[in-house]
């Protein structure tokens, strides 16, 4: 916390500022060392603090945190103590944010914070598992080896997130292209060919009635309708906002055909991965299954985890009460078995995690596989009836004149 202070310095002189610290005994203890006497010192109360709004707007992407958490494990290989390499990593960050923000972190431990506990502080840049990561490294001595392993953690993570976005932008970009040439030749192209036929008082074929009622209705009610979908995405949206929404929408999300299997692959390898990771650091069992619980952001999957939490603390072991509902899949359930017996629990949790992530990759490699022919299908359908329609109009106004 920071602590407002009036002090004398050793040549008399009057001086203000503020100082972090885990107590007041503390920022006077940190005052006394730089030479300072101090006449007051109160908790200092910021209203507006500018720089910490900017801090919680701002991103700070994870590739920063690995490339930061690599930097601090060389340096503390090196024998450089905590704060002088968060000093020396400061000068070298070029996202402000988190350059402030590890600056906060190393006034916080002069203060007599601990890393974890002034990472804690920052959610923004640093995760609750990480923090916590961060204490079992201190506790048991091996803080080099746990932010080695949190940076592989997190790299594996953004490499399979980079993958997921690059396979699917081709597709999206084809959707949009393909929305805005069928609504383009609807509403522009269309009306003129109708408006030329009505004047010549033409009887229109059924395809091409079929599609002047849909531009009728687009043209008189498109608002309208625009309005209701935008009413009811609001309704769902605030909805899932919602404890219950939220819980209901990711156990949707869970059964969807095709997408459910990938994202629930894809939940489960991270839940795998974060585990082993917990484990592989230090960290009691039943506060591996709370953390794990709180980095999952599927909702479902998130309570799951907290009812074998409940189990585990029973004594019912780990992989007993996975088996007991249906969200931990059969592979993981045994091979987590096969972990408690053998006491290898980190090696095979981190097994399932790759075996889930190669299906869920090539699962949605088939998925983008599958999304540009049926794009192309649907487009050339609509397409296909948007020109029939305008050219048995045409037909048909040929024959009327030849008749006439």
């Amino acid at each position: 916390m920071d602590f407002a202070y009036t002090a004398y310095t050793e040549d008399k002189k009057l001086v203000h500022g503020k100082v972090s610290a885990i107590s007041e005994e503390a920022a006077t203890e940190l005052l006394g060392y730089g030479g300072y006497r101090v006449v007051t010192l109160k908790k200092a109360i910021t209203l507006f603090n500018k720089e910490k709004l900017l801090a919680r707007f701002s991103q700070i992407k994870p590739a920063e945190i690995v490339i930061f958490s690599r930097q601090l494990a060389l340096l503390l290989e090196s024998g450089t103590d905590i704060v002088t390499s968060l000093d020396l990593l400061q000068d070298q960050i070029t996202n402000q944010t988190l350059g402030k923000i590890v600056a906060d972190v190393a006034s916080d431990i002069r203060g007599g914070s601990s890393l974890s506990m002034a990472l804690d502080k920052h959610p923004q840049a640093f995760s609750t598992m990480y923090s916590q990561a961060i204490a079992a490294g201190e506790q048991g001595g091996n803080l080099e080896v746990v932010l080695r392993q949190m940076a592989d953690y997190m790299e594996r993570v953004v490499v399979t997130e980079k993958r997921i976005k690059s396979a699917l932008t081709y597709p999206i970009i084809v959707i949009v292209v393909a929305i805005v040439v069928i609504l383009a030749m609807v509403l522009f192209v269309f009306p003129t060919f109708v408006s030329f036929y009505s004047q010549l008082g033409a009887q229109m074929p059924l395809p091409a009635r079929i599609l002047i009622g849909l531009v009728d209705l687009l043209k008189h009610y498109g608002l309208y309708l625009l309005l209701a979908v935008l009413i009811a995405a609001g309704a769902i949206y605030i909805y899932i906002r919602t404890a219950a929404g939220k819980y209901r929408w990711h156990k949707m999300m869970l059964s969807l055909p095709v997408i459910g299997r990938i994202v629930h692959l894809s939940e489960l390898s991270r839940c795998c991965r974060t585990m082993s990771l917990l484990i592989r650091v230090g960290l009691p069992l039943p506060e591996v299954l709370a953390v794990t619980a709180r980095s999952i952001t599927n909702k479902a999957i998130n309570l799951g985890l907290k009812e074998v939490e409940q189990d585990l603390i029973k004594g019912e072991g780990l992989a007993q009460p996975m088996a007991k509902r249906e969200l931990f899949l059969p592979l993981m359930t045994q091979m987590v078995k096969v972990g408690e017996e053998t006491g290898n629990l980190e090696n095979t949790l981190n097994t399932v995690s790759e075996s889930f992530e190669a299906e869920a990759d090539d699962k949605t490699n088939s998925a983008v596989g599958l999304i540009q022919p049926v794009v192309t299908i649907i487009l050339g359908l609509v397409v296909g009836f948007i020109v029939l329609a305008m050219f048995s109009a045409l037909y048909s106004v040929y024959n009327q004149l030849n008749i006439g």
